[in-house]
């Protein structure tokens, strides 16, 4: 007997708390190889990095910057609410952790972009 899929699932906001996570962890380590290569230009010297600086310094830079700092907190929230969910004693506490974590990335990233235009 072959099961279908049931799609309800995909309605509950810890699936999209599980979904977030995932998907920004997999977007940090795919920045991870550009990160190391920009760091990797102050071994060419200083002129390569300052290049690479002004380079950086445009506008689509600074709102993936923001963008890096928003999936940055995302995931390190998520990951926190999966630590309490494991090792918590709590168990109908799962929506306000994900809400909790959810308004803790907003904010980081809010918080960011404008110290970032400020």
């Amino acid at each position: 007997m072959t099961r279908r899929p049931d799609f309800r699932s995909r309605a509950h906001p810890a699936w999209w708390a599980f979904l977030v996570h995932r998907l920004s962890g997999l977007a940090l380590a795919l920045f991870l190889p550009l990160h190391f290569w920009a760091l990797g230009q102050a071994l060419h010297g200083a002129a390569a990095l300052d290049a690479f600086l002004r380079f950086a310094d445009q506008p689509l830079f600074k709102f993936g910057e923001w963008g890096l700092v928003l999936l940055l907190a995302l995931h390190a929230a998520g990951g926190v609410r999966l630590l309490l969910i494991e090792f918590g004693a709590w168990s109908g506490l799962r929506k306000n952790l994900i809400a909790v974590t959810a308004g803790f990335g907003v904010v980081a990233g809010l918080g960011f972009a404008l110290a970032l235009f400020s």
